[in-house]
């Protein structure tokens, strides 16, 4: 999976007019996460979600979801359900991706909901950096852009902020860079 990952960084690095191994650098040495999801079957599942709004502070979410399916994305303002297909993985840009396009890649507001009459599982691959290695965007991007629209970050910091000081939602990245320019001297 970090494999696939790390070659998906390749495909958004070209996509950007940048060199295609721009990332590499950040992820061949990062600890990835994979987490294996079970939602039981729910007589009200209008009551209940089985993971609210947010977006992934990580890089880039590979998932595989059962034929149950449960996967919402909001697009249009609206809420979507993302169909399953039994031989397809699903792909969402996070928010440490959104910082490393300078914004130009939006991270992927998403939630899970919960199925009335069956229970669902499903598989996420999470690709991180490696902790240490500073978040920025290409120079590149930044000299087109006029602006780099994110403080530079290391993933440690982000984890940090998501599991002590703050519950990933959709305001994730904004949150996080007033904390972080907030937090320095």
């Amino acid at each position: 999976m970090k494999e696939l990952g790390v070659k998906l960084t390749e495909l958004l690095a070209i996509s950007l007019g940048i060199g295609r191994f721009h990332y590499k650098n950040l992820f061949e040495e990062g600890c990835s996460i994979m987490r294996c999801n079970y939602y039981p079957c729910c007589q009200q599942p209008n009551l209940v979600l089985g993971t609210g709004p947010h977006c992934d502070p990580t890089s880039i979410t590979i998932l595989h979801q059962d034929h149950v399916g449960g996967l919402d994305v909001f697009s249009d303002n609206k809420w979507q359900t993302v169909q399953p297909h039994p031989h397809a993985l699903v792909v969402n840009i996070g928010d440490t991706f959104t910082a490393l396009s300078n914004g130009r890649y939006k991270s992927c507001l998403h939630r899970a909901v919960v199925n009335k009459f069956k229970e669902r599982r499903s598989m996420a691959f999470f690709l991180c950096p490696k902790e240490d290695k500073v978040v920025r965007p290409p120079e590149e991007i930044v000299l087109k852009d006029g602006t780099n629209k994110y403080p530079d970050f290391t993933w440690s910091h982000l984890l940090e902020f998501t599991q002590k000081h703050y519950r990933a939602d959709e305001a994730t990245l904004p949150n996080f860079t007033n904390w972080l320019l907030s937090s320095k001297p």
